[in-house]
């Protein structure tokens, strides 16, 4: 199951902008201000930084699909 979709889920929480998810996978994610997911970007190959990225996030707001659901994986 190969991860499609990357979004910020602040239904929650809001990002906190702590840049944690940037350290661990900057080809994916970007803090300027608050979060951003970069476009163009292939989630499959960065799969378990994304994964990593996800689960460290102190605040929970970065939710993954998986294999073209939109429904959050994590």
């Amino acid at each position: 199951m190969a991860i499609t979709k990357v979004w910020l889920d602040e239904s929650d929480n809001e990002c906190t902008m702590c840049g944690a998810c940037e350290a661990v996978c900057d080809a994916v994610f970007e803090v300027p201000e608050k979060v951003v997911i970069k476009e163009g970007v292939d989630f499959a190959a960065n799969e378990a930084e994304i994964k990593e990225a996800a689960d460290g996030c102190p605040v929970g707001v970065i939710a993954y699909a998986v294999d073209g659901s939109d429904k959050r994986a994590n």
